[in-house]
Formats: C-alpha cells, sequence, structure tokens
C-alpha cells in the first residue's frame, strides 16, 4: 500500500510541474522540429491538456480556490 502511495504523489508531483512544459513543448518538437509520431506523448499530452481545462474551469469558471473553506489561514 505505501508503494501505491509514493506512486500516487510523484504522479501528482510530476503533472504539477510538467503539464505546461509537455502541453506547450510537444506540439514544437513534433511540428517545429519534426520528432517521430510517439503514440506514449500523445497520450500524456492529451492528459496534460486535460488536466490544463480543468485547472481553466476551476480558476475562472468555477471561481474555486483550495482554501476557500479557511482552512489554509493560520489564525492567532
Amino acid at each position: 500500500m505505501k508503494i501505491l502511495k509514493e506512486i500516487y504523489g510523484v504522479g501528482i508531483l510530476f503533472f504539477y510541474y510538467m503539464k505546461y512544459i509537455i502541453l506547450l513543448g510537444w506540439p514544437l518538437l513534433r511540428y517545429g522540429l519534426e520528432y517521430k509520431e510517439n503514440v506514449i506523448m500523445n497520450v500524456l499530452w492529451v492528459f496534460c491538456l486535460m488536466l490544463f481545462v480543468k485547472d481553466l474551469v476551476y480558476t475562472f469558471v468555477l471561481k474555486k480556490r483550495y482554501c476557500d473553506d479557511g482552512s489554509c489561514t493560520s489564525k492567532k
């Protein structure tokens, strides 16, 4: 069970930092530098696109933040 939590944590960190790089970089590599077709990178790009759209919807449409309930503020 611990290994699954570690894999989950690594996945969250990876996509949190890499989604914009993959989202912008893969089309540049494919069409600008003529890289070969890669199914794994295509699936990864689509997943990053879905994460980006989710972020846009949460930020601008639903106007939700992770700290809306006040749990992130420190009360002294």
